[in-house]
């Protein structure tokens, strides 16, 4: 597998293939080809049998990948295309199930919408896979609760959906065998942001952080954006057509094998450095 961008979920995916006897050549910091080497890119292109993107778009759209490399993929022998987007393209549906045919493009994530649909529009080999809030090692409410940077938002009825790494990485491995298409890869349980955090202080034997407001929390404007959205992510399509089944169908699940192998470290762990890589 060729990836264009090794980043956290990425990397999980790739470690996952690695073990399992595939050679993963990739772009990033953590790879070993220069994304803007145009023919050491084309090499790897024509080496790969699965290529795989989780690059974000640019903040002022358009995307890197395709830019620069779109042509080079439709014209490579790979047999199988996949993307890490997002289901932030849904935008705000007030807490509606939304599926794979549901309506994009109503959100705040208008770039992702344009790169999701261009990546739709490349080539029939690709399949896109739309993730929720990503969570898992050194990236989970156990961490935030840990650091003291969790909050708990006064804001009655808002729901979201999460999936964890692992689960990314065993979507994207069985949508290698199902059909062309875009797949949302989401837990079991939507559910308020308050309840994975007080779940994390439960795990972690500490005090559940106060209930706030927006305002009095000091969000950043990403955050702000976060709690504006407010919808339930279906994963039926995966389940159904690839046979996927997520090893942590909830945040319960998820947070308890975390905090299983990280406990012993977590209180004096330094926070995770910040990533461009969304995915």
């Amino acid at each position: 597998m060729f990836v264009f961008g090794l980043g956290y979920s990425a990397q999980v995916l790739a470690d996952r293939l690695r073990a399992q006897g595939w050679q993963v050549r990739a772009t990033g910091r953590a790879g070993d080809t220069d994304f803007a080497d145009d023919a050491a890119v084309g090499a790897a292109l024509g080496w790969a049998s699965h290529v795989l993107s989780s690059v974000p778009p640019a903040r002022e759209g358009g995307d890197p990948v395709l830019e620069r490399h779109g042509a080079a993929m439709q014209g490579c022998a790979a047999q199988w295309i996949g993307y890490l987007s997002a289901t932030g393209v849904y935008g705000d549906t007030q807490g509606a199930w939304v599926d794979e045919g549901a309506p994009v493009g109503g959100g705040r994530r208008t770039a992702r919408v344009e790169a999701d649909l261009a990546w739709q529009a490349l080539d029939p080999r690709v399949r896109v896979f739309r993730l929720p809030g990503i969570y898992g090692p050194g990236r989970s409410a156990l961490d935030r609760v840990a650091q003291g940077t969790a909050h708990r938002i006064d804001l009655p009825g808002q729901v979201f959906s999460r999936v964890h790494v692992a689960d990314i990485a065993g979507g994207v491995i069985a949508g290698m065998a199902g059909p062309p298409g875009v797949y949302n890869l989401s837990d079991d349980e939507p559910c308020t942001q308050n309840a994975v955090i007080e779940e994390a202080a439960r795990l972690l034997g500490v005090e559940p952080p106060p209930l706030q407001t927006v305002q009095e929390a000091g969000l950043s404007p990403m955050a702000r954006a976060f709690y504006a959205e407010n919808r339930r992510v279906a994963n039926g399509k995966a389940r159904r057509v690839l046979g996927w089944r997520p090893l942590y169908p909830t945040y319960r699940e998820g947070l308890r094998a975390l905090s299983a192998t990280t406990r012993p470290a977590i209180a004096t762990a330094a926070p995770a450095a910040a990533s461009t890589d969304q995915r």
